[in-house]
């Protein structure tokens, strides 16, 4: 949450938990997680250190079912110098406590039956292979040498077992603090405990409404793409064709279109939009149903495989194109609402109700609604740059000319903006500013409950921390002293 304080301790205390988080979200592509192998001897090859000497790599720690190398810590060193991440205030040994309390997530989150979705990480891991091959020009080969690895399965079978530790680690982590609530006799005993000389001070803030028309798409449009989408439906179902094939050739969804339009959907964790997930469920294998609309366009689904919660499936998405003139239409529609409002004939507020084509704010006058806080509310300096560069020439209740934007699907949308409200930077306030200090008194508890939690843990885990690795002095008890 975006604030900024003199000397609040609890403040820096949590603000170092989530730099380590962030470090550790940025790295975990490169530190070898693994099981422990029993046969595994403790020492293994040999790794370049941060000043280019050679030593031997061995086991730094022992946490559950699973080991921390030497080379484990110093590649998170070198992977985050190298991505420019800043290491101001993180020494080695908090990476390692970083490391090591990862390793209890994971291995907890195994002994309390946790489960994640293989085929969800598999798909991580071509995202994250595509994206190391755009820095060796494709050349594989160049990246299995940087990862001293002898052959791409090898290389994808130890990037499963990182992502999915990281997963188990990030699923038990989720677990602890899921039930963490406060009330709000909580929330004021912890603003009273803060000095007043110590209170955060939270930055200038505005309060945005918009107004959106989109350019309305023909039904004859509309038509052809259902038509096209059941014409894909009868080459596979009555000629035999390949839903896959048709999936590469002609889905829309970029996100999908290499692997031929294949999504993996787990009933008991909802992915994908609302209308999506109703019709793949009510699928039989092999089935195709007929095309449905969505809010990014048009798709028919082929249910390919049925595994208990999960349900593999394939898709074929079909946007409807507007026409210029049904852009350019949509522009002039705005333009004279524009001239409603500046002339006194409407409120912005009574046009956003009439005109907008946004559902979530037409009825709200057209007021945002912040999503991290979910109020009004927008901290000038966090606000989302594309937002920012729209209003931040505007004084309250002006109304910017018609801005051209784009939606999620790309498509082209008209919209205005005003500033309804703005308060200046000032000192936290209990009653106006009670949502952002319930969440930090929120964080505090969640701290407390992770810290709780790591105590008891560690107590009842195996663990052993060796060599020099002893002497760092660990927030956690890791030592068992």
């Amino acid at each position: 949450m975006p604030l900024t304080t003199n000397n609040l301790k609890f403040t820096i205390k949590n603000k170092a938990l989530h730099i380590l988080t962030f470090l550790f979200a940025v790295a975990s592509t490169s530190v070898a997680q693994e099981i422990i192998d029993e046969t595994k001897p403790e020492v293994s090859k040999d790794t370049v250190t941060d000043s280019g000497a050679t030593k031997i790599d061995g086991v730094a720690a022992v946490v559950g079912d699973y080991i921390v190398l030497d080379s484990d810590i110093d590649k998170t060193m070198l992977q985050l110098k190298a991505q420019g991440a800043s290491l101001a205030g993180v020494d080695r040994c908090q990476l390692f406590g970083k490391l090591l309390e990862d390793k209890l997530y994971a291995h907890q989150a195994i002994q309390d039956s946790i489960e994640v979705n293989d085929a969800e990480i598999r798909s991580r891991v071509d995202q994250q292979i595509n994206q190391f091959l755009q820095q060796t020009n494709g050349s594989m080969e160049e990246l299995l040498e940087f990862y001293r690895k002898d052959d791409e399965v090898s290389f994808r079978e130890e990037m499963f077992e990182i992502n999915k530790s990281n997963m188990l680690a990030t699923e038990m982590k989720k677990k602890i603090i899921d039930e963490v609530e406060v009330t709000p006799e909580e929330v004021r005993q912890f603003f009273n405990k803060i000095p007043k000389e110590e209170r955060p001070t939270f930055g200038t803030e505005l309060k945005v409404a918009q107004i959106v028309i989109e350019p309305k798409v023909s039904d004859e449009e509309v038509q052809r793409v259902i038509d096209r989408l059941n014409e894909f439906k009868q080459q596979v179902e009555e000629e035999g064709k390949s839903f896959t094939s048709r999936a590469v050739l002609y889905t829309e969804d970029g996100g999908s279109k290499k692997t031929g339009g294949l999504y993996t959907l787990d009933r008991s964790k909802p992915r994908m939009v609302k209308e999506f997930r109703e019709v793949a469920f009510s699928l039989q294998e092999g089935q195709i149903s007929e095309p449905f609309k969505t809010d990014y366009g048009y798709h028919i689904i082929y249910l390919e495989k049925i595994r208990g919660q999960e349900y593999d499936v394939r898709h074929i998405l079909l946007m409807p194109k507007v026409s210029e003139k049904e852009i350019e239409e949509a522009k002039k529609e705005l333009e004279k609402v524009r001239e409603l409002i500046v002339s006194g004939d409407m409120t912005f507020a009574e046009a956003a109700k009439e005109f907008s084509d946004e559902k979530e704010t037409k009825f709200q006058g057209g007021q945002l609604i912040n999503p991290q806080t979910q109020d009004y509310n927008f901290e000038l300096t966090k606000m989302d740059p594309e937002l920012y560069g729209q209003i931040q020439e505007l004084e309250n209740n002006e109304i910017s000319p018609v801005i051209t934007d784009q939606d999620r699907t790309g498509a082209i949308k008209f919209k205005l903006v005003t500033v309804t409200d703005r308060i200046d930077e000032h000192v936290a306030d209990y009653a106006r500013d009670y949502l952002k200090i319930k969440e930090l008194a929120l964080d505090e508890k969640r701290i407390k409950a992770i810290e709780d939690w790591l105590e008891e843990k560690i107590n009842e885990t195996y663990i052993k921390i060796s060599g020099s690795n002893r002497n760092c002095d660990f927030k956690s008890n890791w030592l068992k002293k």
